[in-house]
């Protein structure tokens, strides 16, 4: 609590009195006295915490992992000067483990009139949005034996986007989308490609790709090359319901969900196609439409900060009938779901057709690589029941897998570390083979 000039002048006038009155026949009440008096002197002296001003600047946004960098500037009113400590108070998820108490605090002298920069570093262990709390100020007299203590309210909010861990793999996926956009000489035909230019006929070249008439007028057989169509409509869904929730490794598996759309989304932008983003579980949680090449990827990335799984099961009619409001015309379709039996078969597999009669539909989904370790395991009775747990588990992702794609979908289950390439080798193969 902080003590104003007078109020503290009246607690040293009343310790001289309490001293002056205790026995002192030992000295013991002048002694007293005199550190009651000390100490209301210093309660004097200390600068005053209530007029301080004190402005945030800094980082507002920071990739998960990584460390942002909040700066406070103290200024000083008074024509006392200022010694003591500032504590920043966040909530515990903006920090490391273990790191919040000394991160957190800072020495200050400050003499009056004259103003600080302290600087906060904060490394969010969450996504979302992290709000700053209360700047707690303690501000010490000359013989440091009290203070006054008073908190500021100066708000602040930093946003921890998604880490993007995948992004190491997108180097040798671009190369690989160089080829199919005939930026080298391997160049592909199918239903989603168009004419590119003449070359002349290389053994092994599809004759389908013969173009008698320009071979006629020329010494050489000529043949057409094509390059995937850009500007494609790709529409990534990403399930929020129980289903991503479920823990892989000590992540959620919405998150590495996250991480392979992004992954997608940086490739089909740079091959000239428009990507929209859809998370949905009971209702539409998040919907991003529209934006520019330059900008899909700052806003997918802004958007997926603060989505969490729903503790409940995904309403499966409405994201197939928001999905096809979003994709009117022929589009590819990516839902990020769960392959769990019941979920899968009772509430996506009758719905499948209505995505596929249109669209190109690829469903990926988040393997727990734990089902791996448990079918090997051999040697005790619960190492055995755990295997044989673990096998029927994958079994039954199996089947399901088969099961949507008799629907005419594609399927791709793969662990934390493998769905993204997976996911973005699957894209490049439908534009490889011209289904987009």
């Amino acid at each position: 609590m902080a003590l104003t000039g007078r109020t503290a002048l009246l607690a040293a006038l009343g310790a001289l009195v309490v001293g002056l009155l205790l026995p002192s026949r030992t000295g013991i009440g002048l002694v007293t006295g005199a550190v009651l008096v000390a100490v209301a002197v210093d309660l004097v002296l200390a600068a005053p915490v209530r007029r301080l001003r004190i402005e945030r600047g800094g980082d507002t946004t920071v990739r998960l992992g990584e460390s942002a960098t909040v700066e406070l500037t103290v200024t000083n009113p008074s024509g006392r000067p200022l010694r003591g400590l500032v504590r920043d108070a966040w909530a515990p998820s903006a920090w490391l483990p273990g790191a919040a108490e000394a991160a957190s605090r800072h020495t200050l002298a400050l003499p009056g009139g004259e103003r600080r920069r302290i600087t906060t570093v904060l490394t969010p262990t969450r996504r979302g949005d992290h709000h700053a709390h209360r700047v707690t100020v303690r501000s010490l007299g000359p013989l440091g034996l009290a203070g006054r203590q008073g908190s500021h309210l100066v708000p602040w909010t930093v946003r921890a986007l998604p880490p993007f861990t995948s992004r190491k793999h997108l180097p040798s996926r671009l190369a690989r989308l160089r080829e199919l956009d005939g930026r080298t000489s391997v160049l592909t035909r199918g239903q989603g490609t168009e004419f590119d230019s003449l070359r002349e006929y290389l053994p092994g070249d599809d004759v389908r790709s013969i173009d008698w008439r320009a071979s006629a007028r020329r010494s050489t057989v000529a043949v057409r090359t094509w390059r995937p169509e850009r500007d494609r409509h790709i529409l990534v869904v990403l399930d929020t319901g129980r289903t991503s929730a479920g823990r892989v490794g000590d992540a959620p598996r919405l998150d590495a969900a996250l991480d392979a759309a992004l992954l997608l989304t940086a490739l089909a932008t740079r091959a000239g196609d428009r990507v929209d983003l859809l998370a949905h579980d009971t209702r539409k949680r998040v919907a991003v439409a529209g934006s520019s090449a330059h900008e899909v990827l700052p806003a997918f990335t802004n958007a997926m900060a603060g989505l969490e799984p729903a503790l409940h099961e995904t309403d499966m009619r409405s994201l197939v009938s928001t999905a096809l409001r979003m994709a009117p015309h022929r589009s590819l379709i990516v839902l990020l779901t769960g392959l769990d039996a019941a979920p899968a078969e009772d509430g996506l597999r009758p719905l499948l057709p209505l995505l596929t009669k249109r669209h190109e539909v690829v469903l990926a989904s988040v393997a727990d690589p734990r089902l791996d370790e448990l079918a090997a395991g051999r040697g005790t009775l619960e190492a055995v029941y755990g295997a044989a747990a673990a096998e029927q588990t994958r079994a039954d992702r199996r089947a399901t897998a088969e099961r949507l794609t008799r629907h005419g979908a594609t399927v791709l289950d793969a662990p934390p570390a493998r769905i993204a390439p997976a996911l973005a080798d699957t894209y490049l193969a439908l534009k490889a083979a011209g289904r987009l």
